[in-house]
């Protein structure tokens, strides 16, 4: 089968188009046929060598999330999955490939109104973006400020901090383009990617969503009101500056919270849970995908390239 790897941190252009052998699902694990992949932002970060400490190594298939359809099964798994259209978490990778094997556990069928493509762009980013706002511990009247809107979770963060009933709901972005279809999908106030827009926009926000994480990120504590709580839900933009917490010892008296999060530190069963109900919502037309474009696997260099670029707006799926 065809599969991507990584054949040298950095740029995209250590992606690479391989063979590899089918695999064999092992006990509590599915075969699945891969009709859609996403392309996320942790990709990308991996790609690039930003998380080296954490074990990555040269030949590493990047990718999370595929769907398509289970065409074998390991022991201990029930033998009528095989046929069926699922979604699936393949964890820190193994994504990019023609045939991809997940847990059991983290499968979840596909509703009969919703694709693989849709399915892919939906599946961790809705469940990062509705439990990052959970961590944040958002209440509904408050203001949220979404840093990174434009892509897939950004977009998910937009939708449930405005169905969730938040006053406000501001967003960074580089255009005033994807500011307006960002408004369409909830966002009410579009800030330039440094924070600062409009007359109207808030002095400040109850909640700060980060999906970018970088040089800037101190800088946006300054916008929290008191007892604000920030929480970093990505780090696309490389890691904070180490002594980024010495600017909230500064405004000590403004009682500001920060905290990351991985969706890892949330249990299986709540994951599933939510996971099934925005299935079905985007099945009925209540979530909104935004699929920026369709690649063919063998285009994951191009694929990276434009996420590297910023002009992504929602996800790139590969279709193998």
């Amino acid at each position: 089968m065809k599969a991507v790897a990584i054949q040298a941190f950095g740029p995209p252009e250590g992606l690479a188009l391989i063979d590899l052998p089918v695999p064999a699902p092992a006990a509590g694990q599915v075969l699945i046929a891969s009709e859609a992949i996403g392309v996320g932002g942790s990709d990308a970060v991996i790609r690039r060598g930003t998380l080296a400490t954490y074990g990555f190594q040269e030949g590493h298939i990047p990718g999370s999330e595929v769907a398509g359809t289970v065409t074998a099964v390991g022991d201990g798994v029930d033998t009528s999955w095989v046929g069926q259209r699922v979604w699936a978490f393949t964890g820190v990778g193994g994504g990019y490939a023609e045939q991809a094997i997940a847990p059991v556990e983290e499968i979840r069928p596909l509703p009969a109104g919703l694709s693989a493509v849709d399915a892919v762009t939906l599946g961790n980013s809705g469940i990062v973006a509705h439990f990052g706002l959970s961590h944040a511990h958002f209440a509904p009247g408050e203001s949220v400020l979404v840093r990174g809107a434009a892509g897939s979770l950004g977009i998910m963060t937009v939708q449930l901090a405005a169905r969730g009933g938040a006053g406000t709901v501001a967003v960074t972005t580089s255009s005033a383009e994807r500011g307006d279809r960002l408004r369409k999908l909830g966002a009410t106030h579009v800030l330039d990617r440094s924070g600062e827009g409009g007359d109207d926009a808030p002095s400040g926000y109850d909640v700060i969503i980060d999906i970018i994480a970088g040089a800037d990120m101190p800088s946006f504590f300054a916008k929290l009101n008191p007892n604000g709580r920030m929480v970093a839900v990505g780090a696309v933009g490389g890691m904070p500056p180490a002594d980024f917490g010495m600017t909230m010892m500064a405004a000590f008296r403004k009682s500001m919270s920060f905290a990351t999060f991985s969706s890892d530190t949330v249990a299986e069963s709540d994951r599933r849970a939510v996971r099934t109900e925005q299935f079905d919502a985007a099945s009925r037309g209540e979530l909104h995908t935004v699929v920026h474009e369709l690649l063919p696997l063998e285009q994951a260099v191009l694929a990276h390239r434009k996420m590297d670029t910023g002009e992504v707006f929602g996800r790139i799926v590969l279709t193998p």
